[in-house]
């Protein structure tokens, strides 16, 4: 008997993978937009108070990654429970209109509220778009298509600080149109055919509750969120407090947090074309994992150790810390391969959002170590109490690699 010739990937699977790429650039875009232009924007409509500066910046931030909580569960259970494809739609529309009307803005209250909003609708980009790509593309395919949905997403950092330098508003608009693009563009997807055999059935879907009905199950999704808290702590404490981190180690300049989230946002798009590529020469997910997470430890001890840091020394750092944290997409692809058709659009949707949402604790815990040993030993601590974590959740979790995902979890478990 032959064998069975390689499967190829038809167009309309292909045309979906680009369609949940940009769609994930959009989501990097926004994330960064507002980090960019924070301080420029908050002058420019009457802050002037360098302290209020700094106050209203993280108030507005934090409702922003508020929007993104709440956003994952909304859009997940809408994803699990009328398609994945509506979810494309309405995240997309929503976020867009919240950008043009964020160029608009003369006041830090209405300003809060749109970060909310777009928030909000940015919380469905990743998640449905994985999902459809892994429910679409083989399972010896679906590894492929995730990373490039990471990689192209994760230039939108690069789009960010480009198009920043035309003006804070112009960054909204150019948000909001490239959302409406997207919109368009989106008319020629298509569902996904293991939620359409499951759309007529009896089964419970969406019901964000049935991840606490099973010990087990909560297990499972905790250990997921847990493996990729590492990533965030780099990107929202090491990096963007180079500015301190530079003075406790002697850096001749200032280093610039923002110029740092760039050069670390170009590192995570290549360290996720590695983390794929290993992924699928092992066919193991969780080794991808391990071997990225004891990467990043090794290039942070690096980074708190590196006395005397300049500027130029600095954004190499940040690149190869970059390049250690890239297994966004295989992180996201984990979470989404665990679970039934049923809630896998409520589980990956809602996973890398309390991962950023994560942060929040993050820093208090953070701060609370820098008040009692200082900025370096404090970073050295929580990135090895992260690693940690995320080492033990991983060793929990299955592999699962070339796993057949067209199957639904019961009320009582995995079915």
């Amino acid at each position: 008997m032959t064998a069975a010739a390689p499967q190829k990937l038809s167009k309309n699977a292909v045309f979906l993978v680009i369609v949940a790429s940009l769609g994930y650039f959009v989501d990097i875009y926004d994330l960064l937009v507002f980090s960019i232009v924070r301080l420029k924007s908050l002058k420019e409509i009457g802050i002037t108070d360098p302290v209020m500066v700094t106050k209203h910046g993280q108030d507005i931030l934090n409702l922003q990654m508020a929007g993104l909580l709440f956003g994952g569960i909304l859009w997940g259970v809408i994803g699990d429970k009328l398609g994945r494809i509506k979810v494309l739609f309405g995240s997309i529309l929503l976020y867009s209109i919240a950008n043009f009307a964020n160029g608009f803005v003369n006041d830090v209250n209405t300003y809060a509220i749109i970060r909310f909003i777009a928030g909000l609708g940015l919380a469905g980009e990743l998640g449905a778009g994985i999902t459809l790509v892994s429910e679409t593309l083989s399972k010896e395919k679906r590894g492929y298509g995730t990373m490039m949905v990471a990689v192209i997403g994760l230039l939108g950092a690069a789009a960010a600080f480009g198009v920043a330098k035309f003006g804070w508003r112009n960054a909204y608009f150019v948000g909001g149109g490239l959302g409406i693009l997207l919109l368009f563009l989106r008319i020629g997807t298509f569902e996904s055919g293991m939620f359409k055999n499951v759309e007529q059935s009896k089964v419970s879907k969406g019901n964000f509750f049935m991840l606490f009905t099973s010990f087990s199950r909560f297990k499972k999704y905790l250990f997921c969120i847990l493996i990729g808290a590492p990533l965030w702590y780099v990107v929202g404490v090491l990096v963007s407090f180079s500015d301190q981190f530079g003075v406790a180690l002697g850096s001749p300049a200032l280093l610039n947090p923002a110029e740092g989230v760039f050069y670390t946002y170009i590192g995570i798009s290549v360290g996720d074309i590695f983390a794929g590529l290993l992924a699928q020469i092992t066919k193991s997910r969780k080794l991808t994992m391990a071997v990225f997470l004891v990467f990043s430890a090794a290039c942070v001890a690096y980074y708190l150790n590196a006395k005397g840091l300049t500027v130029q020394h600095f954004f190499l750092v940040c690149f190869v810390m970059g390049c250690s944290v890239g297994y966004w997409a295989t992180f996201v692809t984990i979470a989404s391969e665990q679970f039934g058709t049923n809630i896998r659009s409520t589980v990956t949707t809602t996973v890398p959002n309390f991962v950023r949402g994560a942060l929040i604790p993050i820093v208090a815990a953070f701060n609370t170590f820098k008040a009692h040993y200082g900025v370096l030993t404090s970073g050295y601590i929580m990135m090895g109490i992260l690693t940690l974590i995320s080492l033990i959740s991983l060793s929990q979790l299955k592999e699962t690699f070339g796993k057949d995902l067209n199957y639904v979890e019961e009320e009582a478990g995995i079915s």
